[in-house]
């Protein structure tokens, strides 16, 4: 079952009972957001091809996908977004962030919901994940506000509350425009979150470790989200395929289950396919390369987009592999002026801010964090 169906067939409120005061305190979760999934008018499944894409555009090293953030744009005021936590834990590892500690992390899956303007440029965001089949369905903690043409304050709703203002998560590596998670995102605890833990008599020390920990449940999945609304913005777009699920919802309507939700499939672009060869050894002159890996580029020209993805590059016996560039163009070109005159992303020392959702919170480090 998807993500959506489960969120939307959540109805039980999540409890949580003060040990000292017995107090009762309902948490904003996945509960509050079912009628909310259920009535998107977009729904987007990932396929895992294209989960791996979108994490290699994300976390390369030589990726900079998200520096184009004139290009970006959310194509309904309400959308979800799910994928399968499996590759997306893979790529994860693959760039160099933390091993997940639970066992049953790849069995899940990863959701976000976003409200957004007409024009798509700014809104909300919020997370939600699931470890398995027998487990509850968990949302964050923490809301992400996103403006694509924020120029280094992100403008949050008022919610009446003192001492609300939006955190930022810095890139120590990339200052200025190109730090474009703490230029166009702010993130801040959902209201009823945050009236929880301000009651709980936290010392500074625990409110930071608590917070760093809460920001990994979201902060990782905003690259992602850049990363596939680039591509789906292209000319070609992504291969898509709708689901309405129409013979299964009869069956479970007989059998008094509640109906699957329509959405759509997306997957990656068809790309061709690595070219293994052979030089012939008399030809050889000297020794070549050894075999080794070569992170993904993504450079911009103008609307296009060139990535050189992922390849093995050098000799071995059983031949190498020949490397390949990807052009995406954009239909009508830059809407905004200026934010990728010298592309660099904003995730590639990402994980040295902040930890991954799985991590403990103990281990999150403090030095790059600021509000």
């Amino acid at each position: 079952m998807n993500l959506a169906d489960r969120v939307a067939q959540c109805a039980t409120p999540f409890l949580v009972t003060d040990d000292a005061t017995d107090r009762v305190f309902r948490l904003n979760n996945a509960a509050d957001f079912a009628r909310l999934v259920a009535s998107c008018p977009i729904r987007y499944v990932l396929a895992d091809d294209l989960t791996r894409l979108c994490a290699d555009l994300a976390y390369s090293k030589g990726a900079r996908a998200v520096t184009c953030s004139d290009l970006l744009r959310v194509p309904a005021t309400s959308l979800w977004l799910e994928w399968c936590n499996d590759p997306w834990q893979r790529a994860l590892e693959r760039y160099g962030f933390p091993r997940a500690c639970q066992g049953h992390q790849r069995t899940g899956r990863r959701g976000v919901l976003l409200q957004a303007a007409r024009d798509g440029r700014r809104g909300v965001a919020r997370t939600f994940w699931t470890l398995g089949a027998e487990l509850g369905v968990m949302a964050s903690s923490v809301e992400a506000y996103f403006d694509f043409d924020a120029e280094g304050e992100v403008c949050v709703p008022d919610d009446g509350q003192q001492r609300r203002e939006p955190m930022r998560v810095h890139d120590e590596a990339h200052e200025g425009r190109d730090d474009v998670l703490a230029r166009c995102f702010g993130f801040r605890y959902e209201r009823s979150w945050a009236n929880y833990y301000g009651s709980a008599g936290l010392s500074e020390a625990e409110r930071a470790r608590l917070w760093r920990h809460a920001l990994g449940t979201i902060a990782m999945d905003m690259p992602m989200l850049l990363a596939f609304f680039l591509l789906l913005s292209t000319r070609g777009g992504l291969p898509q395929q709708a689901r309405e699920n129409l013979r299964l919802n009869r069956t479970r309507r007989k059998e008094g289950r509640p109906p699957l939700l329509e959405h759509v499939e997306v997957r990656a672009p068809l790309l061709p396919e690595y070219v293994p060869y052979r030089d012939c050894e008399s030809r050889r002159t000297r020794h070549g390369p050894r075999l080794h890996h070569v992170r993904g580029h993504l450079v911009r020209r103008g609307s296009q987009l060139f990535w050189r993805v992922p390849h093995l590059r050098g000799s071995a016996r059983a031949g190498s592999v020949q490397s390949r560039t990807v052009v995406w163009t954009f239909e009508d070109g830059p809407q905004r002026r200026g934010t990728c005159a010298s592309p660099r992303i904003a995730t590639d020392r990402l994980r040295e801010q902040i930890t991954h959702p799985a991590a403990s919170s103990d281990a999150l480090p403090t030095r790059q964090m600021s509000g």
